[in-house]
């Protein structure tokens, strides 16, 4: 099955706050507070693009991207997908949006971080033509790993 064929790509709006919180606890280990993912919402610097699937009443929000957009830089906050879909190009396809949005926001740069451990993810934002900058020793909690800096020159629009 390809989750990406019948998906609706769209700015989150409060209804999906519910589910990026499902998604963000099923996905994560050290998981960000609702509270966070709300003042992301509110903020005017913050962007966050949610995929869903499926039609009318049996539609479901299956992943999220959260990202930070200021001045020439930007930074992928937070990204995650629905484990039942995961490896279907979900993820790819969040990340594309902001990708192509982020040069007529003024953004040359994009970076994010990562678990070392994260390979999908890895591979990911490698397909993505992300590349290794930096590491920072410590930064995951629960359990304690490093996370490495990956940054993406984006061509001026």
């Amino acid at each position: 099955m390809n989750a990406s064929a019948g998906l609706t790509l769209r700015r989150a709006e409060e209804r999906d706050l519910e589910s990026i919180h499902r998604i963000e606890q099923a996905c994560f280990s050290d998981p960000w507070e609702l509270s966070s993912i709300v003042a992301a919402l509110s903020l005017p610097h913050m962007q966050t693009w949610v995929a869903e699937q499926g039609e009318g009443a049996d539609r479901r929000l299956v992943g999220y991207l959260i990202g930070l957009l200021i001045g020439s830089e930007a930074e992928v906050a937070d990204l995650a997908v629905d484990p039942s879909v995961r490896r279907m190009g979900v993820g790819g396809q969040l990340l594309d949006c902001m990708l192509n949005e982020a040069p007529g926001r003024g953004v040359e740069v994009v970076f994010l971080e990562v678990r070392e451990s994260n390979i999908l993810a890895r591979g990911l934002y490698a397909s993505r033509s992300f590349r290794e900058v930096g590491r920072r020793r410590g930064y995951y909690r629960d359990p304690l790993e490093d996370a490495l800096l990956l940054r993406r020159d984006l061509a001026p629009s």
